[in-house]
């Protein structure tokens, strides 16, 4: 009897499995063909089993992925799939690997909000205030920076620069004069004459995977924006604290290596959307040299820095003028 009575059980989980698949929206099954449903069971307090199902949406592979870039043989064996290291000073190319590809950069973007936003001149102790316009109706990430908060322009710089706050950056965006648009024309027009002609902006976040850059053309704003001592300043303070009210909200650096003794890190920022996998963009002094560092895609939540040790532990046994190491596969984005 009590055999028959857990058939039956079994039998009901599966129906109910069924009938909850059916009901999704069909929109939603077809979207994703190779989402996996699982089901599963739980007691109640009465020992009832019910079946329960739940939708899984499969990652998203990134860009990098997708165009097989990271299948490129380099002797350093990183996991990012677009690499370029130069000598600041001379332009000297010290590590390639497909720098021209085109690819989403993520909160990469927030250094050249950063840099617009300097050259309006606007007051950094003009308080701004983070409102519903500036939620992420993108990817749908939360946020510690509440409806309503207020902080200057300063603090929301530095939190855009440091902690990757996408409200925060947002919010610039719409106080600069004109708006989101204006800014968006000008961190476009800003690129162009910076010679960033594979570089288009549509947001101020990086939270679209339309934002969208390479590898050389990104050590390009890395060495403007490394002229800048504030931007400097901002993105490489290891943590802050603003007050919220009665409250006071701690950050920290989303890159590690600004804590790091071995690191002499001038300027650096991070980006991680799925699209554009894990980036960094960075000038470092190692061994005496300045260096841009430009690292993007990578795989895994730590390769970043991963590569960027790896990076760092090559260049110190090298002798200047060792011969740049470069490697390319598959076709660039346009």
């Amino acid at each position: 009897m009590f055999g028959k009575q857990k058939c039956q059980v079994w039998f009901g989980s599966i129906a109910l499995a069924v009938s909850a698949l059916i009901a999704l929206p069909a929109d939603a099954r077809s979207k994703h063909p190779s989402a996996v449903y699982k089901v599963s069971k739980k007691s109640s307090a009465s020992s009832k089993r019910l079946a329960r199902v739940r939708y899984v949406v499969p990652a998203v592979p990134s860009y990098g992925q997708q165009l097989g870039l990271h299948a490129a043989d380099d002797p350093l064996d990183l996991r990012s799939a677009a690499v370029l290291v130069l000598d600041q000073d001379t332009n000297e190319v010290l590590l390639a690997k497909n720098q021209h590809a085109v690819l989403p950069i993520a909160s990469i973007t927030k250094l050249m909000t950063a840099l617009v936003v300097a050259d309006a001149e606007q007051p950094l102790d003009e308080v701004l205030t983070i409102t519903a316009e500036d939620i992420d109706t993108e990817k749908g990430s939360g946020s510690r920076l509440q409806f309503g908060t207020q902080l200057t322009r300063g603090e929301m710089l530095h939190l855009a620069l440091m902690a990757s706050e996408n409200r925060a950056a947002n919010a610039l965006g719409r106080h600069y004069p004109g708006g989101l648009p204006a800014v968006v024309a000008a961190m476009n027009r800003r690129a162009q004459a910076l010679g960033m002609t594979r570089t288009r902006y549509v947001e101020p976040t990086g939270l679209s995977s339309r934002n969208q850059s390479n590898a050389t053309d990104l050590a390009l704003l890395v060495r403007e924006a490394d002229k800048n001592d504030m931007i400097r300043r901002l993105s490489t303070s290891p943590e802050t604290e603003v007050a919220v009210g009665p409250r006071a909200l701690h950050f920290r650096n989303t890159n590690s290596l600004v804590r790091n003794s071995d690191w002499v890190v001038g300027l650096q920022k991070t980006g991680y959307i799925a699209e554009a996998g894990r980036c960094v963009v960075m000038q470092a002094e190692l061994s005496g040299r300045k260096l841009v560092m430009v690292l993007l895609d990578s795989a895994g939540k730590f390769s970043r820095v991963g590569d960027a040790e790896r990076i760092r532990n090559w260049l110190t046994t090298q002798s200047v003028g060792t011969p740049a190491t470069t490697a390319t596969v598959a076709t660039p984005l346009s």
